[in-house]
């Protein structure tokens, strides 16, 4: 951690303001349910900071789909 020669009581990491943007609640490989349609999904990957792309699978098609989501869309599967 880094002081600032001006102020030795305030860190210079405290402006750094990538430590207050990405807050993630799913990783990658978590199951998540869908609040919309109740389906239960798998995270691939984040797209923004609050977008996620899912992958799901059809069952009457019998087809892997990919669908994105934003996150107070989802829940976390039981």
């Amino acid at each position: 951690m880094k002081i600032t020669p001006a102020n030795t009581s305030m860190p210079y990491v405290c402006s750094n303001k990538f430590l207050f943007d990405m807050r993630r609640l799913f990783r990658i490989g978590d199951r998540v349910r869908s609040k919309r349609d109740g389906r239960v999904m798998e995270v691939l990957k984040y797209l923004k900071s609050n977008l996620l792309e899912l992958r799901w699978f059809d069952v009457e098609s019998r087809e892997v789909r990919h669908q994105k989501l934003k996150e107070d869309q989802i829940s976390r599967a039981a």
